[in-house]
């Protein structure tokens, strides 16, 4: 069988390792840091724990997939997973405060009613059903197959359309359209939160930007019990069960080509390691600075996209114990002005977040640009005032905090700037909005993880695993995942 040489640790990289190793090859993991996880990092001090990446797995069943498809245990059997519920609590700038239940349709209609008037639900309904209609068209397209070849196609937005005055739209409308004419007010808010926590403007995201919401309503909000620390630890034990080889502390200087194909790795140390296929689990830019003399998407392929944002995410460990009650995950959406659209709050009902039941562990995080820092301070302050609103006395209780940048993000996972790649979306003018695809023009070199298609968020950082292992295994033939 085949030699792979798989470039980084990350998620998506793991991913493919494993199922390349039931599928019979010799695999072996070049990762530049000391551990395995990629962003999906811990942070751990006088006896509280945070997560420095994703703090909640959606689409769990990608991994249940990977673990059923590479050994005997599934996925509940090592990593206990919790669903969240409510999955998300919204504190609006007027103080209103609406909890969405997890997975539960009459649920969340019966708490927006309470929260926005009788109506409020079944406008929200109704926005969810048109946003599965476009999760039907585009499932298969952007999360279990290969980008088409005639990707352009993908830029069609296949939210479906409304009479507007009895007429059909000219244009699909925006996310932030939909928000305005088919939900109104501060319900609204509600539909755009997904694509802001990714960074994006709801004003320059298509409409099919909803199904990223009805998603998260859908197939729930999912924690594992100690953490996503906590199944990026399986999916390496797993590799390391399937014989997949980590060599830690292996920075690569460039991928060697062959009679035109990839043929290895050339390591930072200058050790030459000979390989039938390159797995890359990096960002697309560094991919290519590790190729500099090649096109690796020619003209009219999908290359890397515009770049993207950052995060700036507090630590705060917390003198008093966690309140019954309290939601895991709570967008505290901002009122305007030169501080973040929103603040995510999680707390985390979890024991090994804190060291005792008299403290608790909090995780704020806000999208700022990438590359920039905090230099005074004042965006931790920023960010610190506004947890207030579901934190009460959140400053008086602080033991300590600490801030991760964009730069520590940059250092931690090799991104550059420290950038977050959002899923990939229908509908985006000139597909700006997919990622590129798995296959590039080098044959044999290969690209994983959340800078590949179908892009970021753990889940679909999950599923490069099974279309790059896919595409190696059955080659041309390969039509996606099943």
């Amino acid at each position: 069988m085949a030699r792979i040489a798989v470039i980084g640790a990350g998620m998506g990289a793991m991913a493919t390792a494993a199922r390349l190793a039931v599928a019979g090859h010799t695999v072996t993991v070049y990762e530049r840091s000391d551990t395995h996880g990629g962003a999906v990092g811990r942070f751990a001090r006088e006896g509280f724990a945070f997560d420095t990446g994703p703090t909640l797995l959606h689409l769990p069943a990608v991994y249940r997939d990977l673990f059923v498809k590479t050994g005997r245990k599934p996925l509940e059997d090592l990593v206990p997973l919790e669903q969240v519920d409510p999955a998300v609590r919204h504190v609006l700038p007027d103080g209103t405060v609406v909890s969405l239940p997890g997975a539960s349709r009459g649920g969340a209609a019966t708490a927006l009613d309470a929260a926005f008037g009788t109506g409020a639900g079944d406008r929200w309904a109704a926005v969810l059903n048109r946003a599965r209609d476009a999760w039907d068209a585009t499932r298969r397209p952007l999360l279990e197959e290969p980008l088409w070849p005639d990707w352009q196609v993908l830029a069609r937005d296949p939210y479906p359309a409304l009479r507007k005055g009895g007429l059909l739209r000219r244009r699909p409308p925006t996310l932030a359209e939909v928000a305005r004419h088919e939900l109104g007010g501060p319900l609204g808010s509600l539909l755009e939160h997904r694509v802001l926590a990714y960074g994006l403007d709801p004003a320059a995201s298509p409409a099919a930007a909803a199904v990223l919401p009805y998603m998260e309503q859908t197939f729930g909000s999912w924690y594992p019990r100690g953490g996503l620390r906590v199944l990026a630890d399986a999916v390496h034990d797993r590799c390391r069960e399937r014989r997949v080889e980590f060599r830690f502390g292996s920075a690569v200087d460039r991928v060697l080509e062959s009679d035109g194909k990839a043929s290895g790795l050339l390591l930072a140390d200058g050790t030459e390691v000979p390989a039938d296929a390159v797995v890359a689990g990096v960002d697309p830019r560094v991919l290519a600075g590790l190729l500099p003399d090649r096109a690796l998407w020619p003209e009219g392929a999908k290359g890397p996209g515009e770049p993207r944002p950052s995060r700036l995410t507090v630590f705060c460990a917390l003198r008093g114990p966690r309140p019954a009650g309290a939601a895991h995950r709570t967008l505290v959406h901002g009122a305007g002005g030169t501080g973040p659209a929103q603040v995510t709050v999680v707390r985390p009902d979890d024991p090994g977040t804190r060291p005792d039941p008299d403290h608790e562990a909090v995780t704020l995080t806000a999208v700022v640009p990438a590359g920039s820092g905090d230099p005074d301070g004042r965006l931790t302050a920023t960010l610190l005032a506004a947890a207030e609103a579901e934190v009460p006395g959140l400053r008086d209780r602080l033991l300590w905090h600490e801030t991760r940048t964009p730069a520590d993000v940059a250092a931690h996972t090799g991104a550059p700037g420290g950038q977050v790649p959002a899923p990939a979306l229908a509908g985006s003018a000139g597909g700006r909005l997919l990622h590129p695809a798995n296959t590039t023009s080098l044959p044999g070199l290969y690209l994983a993880g959340g800078g590949a298609h179908p892009g970021g968020g753990l889940a679909h950082a999950g599923m490069t695993g099974a279309l790059v292992a896919g595409l190696i295994v059955e080659g041309a033939d390969f039509r996606g995942s099943r």
